[in-house]
């Protein structure tokens, strides 16, 4: 511990097994358990507006279908966006500080909502600046998981930042479990507002509070910060120069961008393709897909990132027909099969390709050092971690573009159409173009092309 502030630890060597035994392990775990606690509140916070939107034409909003979808789509796009940030923070201010920092101002979008559902005369341009503070939570993530990479060894990094992850993602599916039933249970009311069908919308908001408190005196209490974990900013931009930066930005918004667009417009295209259907049905997607999440790192280790990321988006091309197929015959039972599949495709590639990402930096950087002798070797994994570390974070926040993109795809095509289908045939083809990048950068085998033969050989 350091002797001018005991939060911060200044003698951290978790690669030292001596160490990691008798020191390193209980703090590490201890920093996860209250990682995941806040990670996964910021998950919840974040799509609060996915169930919401769906009960407020009844509460006397009189929005469109298109405008509806805007305010579920509204704070994937913010949340994105607070990913670039939110992965250079830790290494400026700590990864505690800056836990106790994005877990407290969470308090704002969730007494916002609370307050602003029960005006139902709101201008739409106003609800929309309320719904974009729930983005504050989707910038978590990047944060979240830079700060655990640098608690574990290398040889514990993949299954600490596994658990991290899906202890995350799992706060969507809590969301949309627990405001539909806590929204008709007037425990907590704002001002006394009177419920509308029996809905209190406030609760959506309230009940996150005490949750919120939890994890910031958490945090403050239990969690530290690391002065090891400290680097340029120089160093990590370098890695916007890379071309697989770049590459995999794309691969993981068919991946990412697909599960927290789909779990975002889930709730909302339950209720407007499917009226009869109840809406609460609608966590069982983001819940198979986190859970999946794991399997597809596991698979990863075993087979080899890119060929379960190839395969998997065949398998998500194949699920998309089917939602396609069923939407238009309206047959919900195997329109809810289809997308559980497409859930769970989303959740093994977030896996997947989340393994390739350190894999790739690896080997590249190798591949510069070949024939320059050991001490360049050493130079080259070093370098490889830093680009690695700030590249997850940087890929993670364009992937999260699809927290916008995907609802607000659903909320045009209807209003231009009249139905989904226009939307899932452009995700569609995006999917195939995905596919074709994984094979062509990294399973592709041609001599024409030695950085392409490198990667396949290397089985990222």
């Amino acid at each position: 511990m350091s002797s001018k502030d005991p939060t911060w630890i200044s003698d951290w060597n978790p690669e030292d097994q001596t160490f990691w035994e008798t020191k390193g392990k209980v703090t590490a775990r201890r920093n996860l358990i209250w990682s995941i606690v806040a990670e996964h509140i910021g998950f919840s916070v974040w799509l609060i507006w996915s169930i919401v939107a769906t009960k407020l034409p009844a509460a006397g909003f009189h929005y469109s279908t298109d405008q509806l979808f805007q305010l579920v789509a509204i704070p994937g796009l913010i949340g994105s966006l607070m990913r670039f940030p939110y992965t250079f923070a830790v290494t400026t201010f700590g990864g505690r500080n800056w836990t106790i920092f994005s877990a407290s101002v969470l308090f704002i979008p969730t007494f916002g909502l609370a307050y602003f559902v029960g005006q139902p005369d709101t201008p739409f341009w106003l609800m929309v600046l309320v719904a974009s503070t729930a983005g504050l939570g989707g910038g978590n993530f990047a944060s979240s998981m830079a700060n655990i990479s640098f608690f574990y060894p290398d040889r514990m990094k993949g299954w600490a930042l596994g658990l991290n992850a899906a202890g995350g993602n799992i706060g969507v599916s809590s969301v949309q479990l627990l405001t539909p039933i806590l929204m008709g249970v007037g425990l907590i009311n704002l001002y006394q507002a009177t419920p509308v069908s029996g809905v209190y919308l406030q609760n959506a908001g309230l009940m996150w509070v005490i949750p919120l408190i939890i994890a910031v005196f958490g945090a403050v209490t239990f969690m530290n910060n690391l002065t090891s974990a400290k680097s340029s900013f120089r160093d990590q931009i370098a890695i916007v120069r890379r071309k697989h930066t770049w590459i995999m930005s794309f691969i993981y918004i068919g991946t990412f961008g697909s599960f927290i667009g789909y779990s975002a417009a889930f709730p909302l295209l339950i209720k407007t393709q499917f009226p009869a259907v109840t809406i609460g049905i609608a966590f069982l997607g983001p819940l198979v897909g986190s859970l999946a999440r794991p399997f597809g790192g596991l698979l990863a280790d075993k087979i080899g990132g890119a060929i379960i990321t190839f395969w998997n988006f065949i398998a998500m091309a194949a699920a998309t027909i089917g939602v396609l197929y069923f939407v238009g015959t309206k047959d919900f039972t195997g329109f809810l099969a289809m997308f559980l599949i497409l859930f769970v495709t989303t959740g093994i590639g977030n896996g997947s390709t989340y393994r390739m990402i350190p894999s790739i930096f690896r080997e590249e950087n190798l591949r510069k050092a070949q024939g320059k002798g050991e001490a360049a070797r050493a130079l080259a994994i070093k370098t490889a971690g830093i680009e690695s570390g700030a590249a997850l974070g940087f890929i993670g926040a364009i992937g999260a573009c699809g927290g916008y993109l995907i609802p607000s795809g659903f909320g045009k095509s209807i209003a231009i159409t009249g139905g989904p289908q226009l939307a899932l045939v452009i995700y569609l083809g995006f999917y195939a173009s995905c596919l074709a990048l994984t094979w062509w950068f990294y399973l592709r085998r041609s001599p024409a092309e030695a950085g392409a033969t490198s990667l396949a050989e290397a089985r990222i």
